[in-house]
């Protein structure tokens, strides 16, 4: 029997059975290679094609390559550079497109603005400046912001992203702190880089103001006040940003998942949606700070000089976030923390709305034309 099973092993190895009862020698001399028994044979198994077979050939293979390309993940060095091209167009189109509201805004929240900027309504501030300034005027300063906008939303949406993958399931509170976490380390990283640009832009907007253009106003304001003038109003802006920011991308998220349910895929409208719902109530909360930075950073003559006669500025500038609270509540009370907060809400909404839509537009265009070149990469 256990001749019979070496016999067996041998012709299995040698692809099957030896047919004719034909000696054949091996490597071992001593062992032949002979017909067994029928009851002992093995059968040849023959390939046999069945219905849930992967087809061989060339379209099968085509299926398969595609559909592997298809399930190719993006690099990580590709998804960081998506993620900075597609937030420097965002920027670029937030504070460009809305510049004249931001313009209305910054003019809104003067403590004590001039007999002739004084406006009723955004509609109201937008035709006077017009009708006296020149249609132009309210664009004064769009290049700062521009220049400012489109690096510091690079980092800000790249460090949000990257952020929010690195604490996913690693951090106690679940994707709410995941999130909240992520909207801190993108405020750090776009104010860094924005708050000059935000000092020259709205020393531009205020009225009456003595600068023309942008390099104009930087070296006027470093000539005068030097470096420390860029970044008064930092820890303010900090301060404002920070919960405005942790506040605008949790309402974010939270309404884009009740808009798009299970259905995880980019949907245009529930990305402008979502951000504008997560815009207009992030500012109407924060509004206050807000106000508090613009005086900080404009340092409005009328008001600088009544805060020296109150013995209220140090070094004959508004220096501090309790500071200029402080003369905001001497100046108007409690509304004054309120003051162009219309203006604000209506500039946020559609400004975070345009800032989505232009980033998740780009960053799923991006992500197809990526996949597509690996795709075709990997059936050629």
């Amino acid at each position: 029997m256990s001749q019979h099973r070496r016999i067996i092993e041998l012709t299995a190895t040698r692809g099957g059975v030896v047919g004719g009862g034909t000696p054949s020698p091996v490597e071992d001399s001593n062992i032949m290679l002979i017909q067994p028994p029928a009851s002992l044979q093995i059968p040849t198994v023959h390939p046999t094609t069945s219905p849930n077979a992967h087809p061989t050939t060339s379209t099968g293979v085509v299926e398969e390559e595609t559909l592997l390309a298809k399930s190719t993940p993006i690099s990580t060095n590709e998804q960081t550079a998506i993620y900075l091209a597609a937030g420097a167009a965002a920027g670029i189109a937030e504070h460009c497109v809305m510049f004249p509201i931001d313009s209305v805004k910054t003019r809104m929240q003067s403590l004590h603005p001039h007999p002739n900027a004084s406006y009723r309504n955004i509609k109201h501030a937008i035709t006077k400046i017009v009708k006296t300034e020149g249609k132009f005027r309210a664009f004064r300063g769009v290049n700062a912001v521009a220049l400012g906008a489109a690096p510091a939303h690079a980092l800000y949406f790249t460090s949000y992203e990257s952020t929010k993958k690195l604490l996913d399931g690693r951090i106690y509170g679940g994707e709410n702190a995941s999130v909240a976490a992520a909207a801190v380390v993108a405020t750090l990283f776009h104010d860094a880089v924005m708050n000059p640009a935000e000092v020259i832009k709205q020393r531009i907007q205020v009225y009456n103001s003595p600068y023309k253009g942008v390099f104009q106003c930087a070296r006027g304001v470093f000539a005068t006040e030097g470096i420390p003038a860029f970044y008064r109003s930092f820890s303010t802006t900090l301060l404002m940003n920070l919960p405005f920011q942790t506040i605008h991308f949790l309402t974010y998220e939270t309404t884009k998942n009740f808009l798009m349910g299970s259905h995880q895929q980019y949907n245009w409208k529930a990305h402008l949606i979502a951000g504008g719902v997560a815009g207009g109530f992030a500012a109407g909360i924060t509004s206050p700070l807000d106000v508090a930075r613009t005086l900080l950073n404009t340092q409005e003559p009328c008001v600088v000089m009544q805060c020296q006669q109150m013995n209220s500025c140090q070094y004959g500038k508004i220096t501090g976030m309790m500071n200029a609270f402080r003369t905001i509540y001497k100046m108007h009370g409690v509304r004054g923390y309120f003051r162009g907060v219309t203006a604000r809400v209506s500039f946020q909404i559609p400004a975070t709305a345009i800032s989505w839509g232009v980033y998740e537009f780009f960053k799923h265009y991006m992500s197809l034309q990526i996949s597509e070149e690996e795709m075709m990469d990997l059936t050629l």
